[in-house]
């Protein structure tokens, strides 16, 4: 599973290349978690863990995705992370517009919902770039969603 942007290549996190990818990128639990996960439900193929990669030199920049499936309601959580030196480049706005637009596309997604630290700026200017709204805060975290036919995949 694979996605083409204008500067990134993201791919869904799977057993095969999760070798390739883990000799030159950090693997975090949650990607761990996913992939053992995956062993048992083939169908949760894209909705976990991503990993971007910039198509000018093939470096690893990141990983984002879902939190799971989409539940009973069609909804599901997005979450991302870049490397320190892609912040502010677009970056994240490009890779999680791309995989939004892929899960709206599967008719499965009603909802997508995220949540970010209160003074995480840069985090909070990709999901108002993806016209997320807030929903609310809770334990210093700012709830998000964004609704289907909300969604502005150019705002890139």
């Amino acid at each position: 599973m694979h996605i083409q942007t204008e500067r990134l290549s993201i791919a869904a996190f799977n057993q095969e290349n999760y070798i390739k990818v883990s000799e030159t990128y950090s693997i975090r639990n949650h990607i761990i978690n996913y992939l053992d996960k995956l062993k048992g439900d083939p169908e949760l193929l894209g909705w976990g863990a991503w990993f971007v990669t910039l198509t000018d030199n093939h470096q690893i920049i990141g990983d984002i995705g879902f939190k799971g499936k989409p539940d009973h309601q069609g909804i599901v959580e997005v979450g991302f992370g870049l490397i320190p030196e892609m912040h502010n480049k677009g970056i994240a706005t490009e890779s999680v517009g791309a995989i939004i637009e892929w899960a709206l596309s599967s008719k499965k997604v009603q909802k997508i919902v995220a949540e970010c630290l209160i003074d995480n700026i840069s985090s909070i200017r990709v999901l108002e770039k993806l016209n997320f709204t807030r929903t609310g805060i809770e334990n210093g975290m700012i709830n998000w969603e964004l609704v289907n036919d909300q969604f502005r995949g150019d705002s890139a």
